[in-house]
C-alpha cells in the first residue's frame, strides 16, 4: 500500500521532516524543532503563569508557539494559552514567555546592522 505524501485535507501544504506541531499565535503547522513549548507554571510571585520549556522536556501538558513577538501577541489577544494548555479558572499570567520571546528576539541580530566606525 503507498502511502500518501500530502494529506486530503491539506493537498498542497509541503511535507515537514519530523513530528509537527501547530502554533498556538498564528495556527500555522511547523516542525517542532522550529517552535517554543511552553507550559503552565508558576511565576515569580507564585501565581499561575505559562512559562517557556525551550529545552521541551518540562512534565505537563505543553504548547508550542512561534518564538516571535507577532506570534505572541496574537496567542495572548486569542486568549489561547489558557485554552491550549486547558487551564480554566485562574488567570494565566503570559509575562515569562514575552519576556523570553522578548530576548529572542533581541538576541537575533541583523547580519547588516553593523558597527562601521571602527573598519578599516
Amino acid at each position: 500500500m503507498a502511502r500518501r505524501l500530502n494529506s486530503p485535507a491539506r493537498p498542497d501544504e509541503p511535507r515537514i521532516a519530523g513530528p509537527v506541531r501547530t502554533c498556538i499565535g498564528c495556527r500555522a503547522r511547523a516542525a517542532r524543532s522550529e517552535l517554543l513549548r511552553v507550559t503552565a507554571g508558576s511565576g515569580p510571585d507564585g501565581h499561575p503563569a505559562v512559562v517557556p520549556d525551550p529545552d521541551g522536556t518540562a512534565p505537563g501538558r505543553g504548547a508550542h508557539l512561534h518564538p516571535t513577538t507577532g506570534c505572541y501577541d496574537l496567542a495572548v489577544r486569542r486568549k489561547a494559552f489558557a485554552r491550549a494548555l486547558r487551564i480554566s479558572g485562574a488567570a494565566l499570567d503570559d509575562v515569562p514567555v514575552g519576556e523570553y520571546v522578548a530576548q529572542a528576539a533581541a538576541a537575533r541580530t541583523d547580519p547588516t546592522d553593523r558597527d562601521w566606525s571602527n573598519s578599516s
